[in-house]
C-alpha cells in the first residue's frame, strides 16, 4: 500500500505538473493568459496527460528510488521529457494546433523538466540536509553520527565514494573530520560537506588539530612504492589506519559497501592488476578434462579455483597429501555446477600409478604444479628432490606424450636460472626434459618461470608473523638479499593464459616487477604490527643458508626474450638439449637416486646443468 500511495502522489504531482508548466509558458511568452489558452489546453490536455503517463512509465520515473536519487535519475527525467515534447508537437500538429509559438514549447519543456526533477531530487535533498551534522545540531540537539573521528586520505573517485557512504549511512561507526589529498589543486575543495585540507604535509598537524582517530587510505590505484609511503607517514601519525582493496580486489568484486581492512604485507607490494585474455583461455579449456597435480598446494589450489570458471567437463585433483586434497575437493565442490570433480591421491613419483590416471581418466590438459621447494630442505634431500621435481615430472611429462594431452604446463622457478641449490638444478632438469619431448610429440608442452609468492606455504611473510607473534626476533639471512613477488591469484591466472600460448616448450617468464630486500619486508611487517623496529622487535642477520643465493634471476644470458601478446607474460627460445647424451645421462641420475647416492646425484646434476654451483657443498669436497 505504502508503495502504491508513493506512486499516485507521484502521478497527482506531475499531471499537476504538466498543467502549471503549459500555462506558465503561455505568461512567460505572451505575459498574459486569455481565455483562448485555456481553451486550447483543456482541449489537449487529456493526451498531454496519456502520454506523459505512458513516457514516464515506461522510462522507469515510477519505479526509481527518491532516497538515493542521483544524476542518473535526473538523466531519465531530462530524456523523458524530451520524449515527452515531441509527443505534445505530434498531438498538437495533428489535432489542428500547427500554429503553436516555439517559444512556448521551449519553455513548457523547461519547466516540465524543473518540476518534474524537482520532486524526484527533493526527497533526497531534503533528507541530505537533516543528515549534515550542523542542521541535526539545530533541529535535534544532538550529533546522530558519533562514531569514530576519521580523516580519508585520497579526494579520487574512491575517497568520494567512502565520503558518501559513511555519511548515507547512518549506522556506519565513523565521522568524518577531513580529507588530505597530495594533489595541491584539489585543497580547500569541499566533497559532500567535507573539506580538502591540503596533502600529507599537513596530515599529523591535522590529526592533531581534528583530534582523529583513524585514517582511511582510498587510494585502491596506488602502486606499491607510494602507498608505502603513506603507509610510512600514517604511522608515524600514532592513529589506527585501514584501507580499501587494491585495484585488483574492486576488479574481481570485493569492495562491497564500504569494506574496509586493515593494511596487510600485500597492500606494500600492490602491482597492476595483470590482464588476462578471458577468450583465449576459454577456448582451450571450456568443456575439457583438466588434471591439476599438486592441487591442494598454494599454486595448484589457485590454478582450481581460476580453471572453475571456464568450466572444464572435469576437473582432477590429483595430490598426495590427502588433507590439502579435501580441503581443495570441498571448498570446489559447492561451486562445481556441471562441472565434475575428482580427487586423486597419487604420489607423481609412482609411474604405474600416474599412467594408470593417463589411461583411465584421459585428461586433455595437465597443470603440473606438484614439486619440492624448500631450497634448504633439498639441500640435505638431494635424492629426494631429483625424485620428486624430475622424475615425477618426467613420469607426467611421458603420461602427456604417450596419451595424446592437448596441453601441458609446468610451473617452474626462477631459481633454475643458474641454480646454486639442488631444487633450482631439479627444475632446471625438469624444464629440459620438458623441451626433449616436446619436440617429438603432438602434445603443447610449455613451462612457467616465476619468483616468490606472497602467502604460500613456507614463504617469508608467514614465517615472519610466526616470528613476531613469540616477540621475534626476526631472522633475515642477509641484509642486502632481494626476491621477487607476486601474489598467488594473479600468477596462477598468468599460468593459466601461458598455457594458450605455449606449442613447443617454450619457457615463459611472467613479470615479477622490480626485486625487493628482505629487509625492507620484515621492517614494514614489524610496523603494520603495531611494534617499533629495534625496541620491540629486532631483526638479526643470519648468514646464507646452504643453496641460496642475494638475488633471483628470471632469465640466463643466453637465452633472450621475445613478447607475447599478454605485457607482463614473456617467452625465452628453448634451451638446446643434447639428444644422444641426455637421456643416458638422465638415466643415471635415476638410478644413482633410488641407490640414495647424493654424492652421485650432485654429480650428474652438475653434468646435465654445468652452471649449477653449490659453493656449500664443493667447499665441503
Amino acid at each position: 500500500m505504502k508503495k502504491f500511495a508513493r506512486t499516485a502522489l507521484l502521478l497527482l504531482f506531475d499531471f499537476a505538473a504538466l498543467y502549471l508548466s503549459f500555462l506558465l509558458a503561455i505568461w512567460l511568452r505572451f505575459e498574459y493568459i486569455e481565455a483562448k489558452h485555456y481553451q486550447v489546453l483543456h482541449s489537449f490536455y487529456p493526451e498531454f496527460a496519456v502520454a506523459s503517463l505512458a513516457i514516464f512509465w515506461w522510462m522507469g520515473l515510477y519505479n526509481r528510488s527518491l532516497r538515493f536519487a542521483s544524476i542518473v535519475d535526473l538523466i531519465a527525467v531530462f530524456n523523458s521529457v524530451v520524449l515527452l515534447t515531441f509527443s505534445k508537437l505530434a498531438i498538437l500538429y495533428f489535432f489542428g494546433a500547427q500554429s503553436c509559438s516555439r517559444t512556448v514549447i521551449l519553455n513548457d519543456w523547461l519547466l516540465n523538466f524543473s518540476f518534474v526533477a524537482a520532486s524526484r531530487m527533493s526527497v533526497r535533498v531534503m533528507l541530505d540536509m537533516f543528515e549534515a551534522e550542523p542542521l541535526r545540531t539545530v533541529f535535534f540537539g544532538y550529533v546522530k553520527n558519533k562514531g569514530k573521528r576519521v580523516l580519508i586520505y585520497g579526494a579520487g573517485r574512491a575517497g568520494e565514494s567512502v565520503v558518501r557512504e559513511i555519511r548515507r549511512n547512518e549506522f556506519l561507526p565513523f565521522r568524518i573530520v577531513g580529507i588530505v589529498d597530495d594533489d595541491p589543486a584539489k585543497k580547500g575543495k569541499i566533497i559532500h560537506g567535507v573539506s580538502v585540507l591540503g596533502g600529507r604535509e599537513i596530515l599529523n598537524q591535522s590529526v592533531i588539530s581534528k583530534k582523529v582517530e583513524e585514517i582511511i587510505i582510498a587510494i585502491p590505484s596506488a602502486p606499491g612504492n607510494v602507498l608505502r609511503e603513506i603507509v610510512r607517514l600514517c604511522q608515524s601519525s600514532k592513529v589506527r589506519f585501514k584501507t580499501l582493496p587494491g585495484l585488483q580486489g574492486i576488479i574481481e568484486g570485493k569492495l562491497f559497501s564500504l569494506q574496509l581492512k586493515d593494511i596487510a604485507i600485500e597492500d606494500l607490494l600492490r602491482r597492476a592488476p595483470a590482464k588476462i585474455d578471458l577468450a583465449e583461455i576459454d577456448v582451450y579449456v571450456k568443456d575439457k578434462r583438466v588434471l591439476v597435480s599438486g592441487a591442494g598446494g598454494s599454486i595448484g589450489s589457485e590454478i582450481c579455483r581460476q580453471i572453475m570458471a571456464f568450466k572444464p567437463s572435469k576437473l582432477f585433483l590429483l595430490g598426495h597429501g590427502e588433507n590439502s586434497i579435501f580441503n581443495i575437493y570441498n571448498e570446489l565442490f559447492p561451486k562445481r555446477g556441471n562441472t565434475e570433480i575428482i580427487p586423486i591421491i597419487a604420489d607423481v613419483q609412482d609411474r604405474q600409478k600416474i599412467i594408470s590416471i593417463f589411461k583411465n581418466r584421459k585428461p586433455q590438459i595437465v597443470f603440473h604444479a606438484a614439486a619440492h621447494k624448500h631450497v634448504p630442505l633439498m639441500e640435505s634431500n638431494p635424492t629426494e628432490a631429483v625424485k620428486n621435481n624430475v622424475f615425477g615430472s618426467k613420469n607426467l611429462i611421458e603420461a602427456a606424450h604417450d596419451f595424446g594431452c592437448e596441453r601441458f604446463v609446468m610451473i617452474s622457478t626462477d631459481k633454475a636460472v643458474n641454480p646454486t641449490s639442488v631444487m633450482g638444478a631439479t627444475k632446471r632438469v625438469a624444464e629440459m626434459i620438458l623441451k626433449y619431448y616436446a619436440k617429438r610429440s603432438s602434445t603443447r608442452f610449455a613451462a612457467v618461470r616465476f619468483g616468490n609468492v606472497l602467502g604460500s606455504r613456507g614463504s617469508v611473510i608467514p614465517l615472519f608473523k610466526e616470528q613476531i607473534e613469540r616477540g621475534g626476533p626476526i631472522t633475515v639471512t642477509d641484509k642486502n638479499m632481494v626476491r621477487y613477488f607476486m601474489t598467488i591469484p594473479e600468477a596462477s591466472k598468468l599460468v593459466i593464459q601461458a598455457g594458450a600460448y605455449g606449442t613447443s616448450g617454450e619457457v615463459f617468464v611472467l613479470d615479477m616487477g622490480e626485486q625487493v630486500k628482505i629487509v625492507d619486508l620484515a621492517s614494514d611487517l614489524i610496523r603494520l604490527s603495531g611494534l617499533e623496529l629495534g625496541k620491540d622487535i629486532e631483526i638479526v642477520f643470519t648468514g646464507l643458508r646452504p643453496g641460496e643465493k642475494l638475488y633471483e634471476e628470471l632469465l640466463t644470458a643466453a637465452e633472450g626474450v621475445s613478447t607475447t601478446k599478454n605485457k607482463k607474460i614473456f617467452v625465452a627460445p628453448p634451451e638446446d638439449v643434447d639428444e644422444k647424451l641426455f637421456p643416458e645421462v638422465l638415466q643415471k641420475l635415476e638410478k644413482t637416486a633410488s641407490a640414495e647416492d647424493e654424492q652421485a646425484v650432485l654429480s650428474y646434476l652438475w653434468k646435465i646443468v654445468p652452471k649449477f654451483i653449490e659453493p656449500v657443498r664443493l667447499n665441503e669436497k
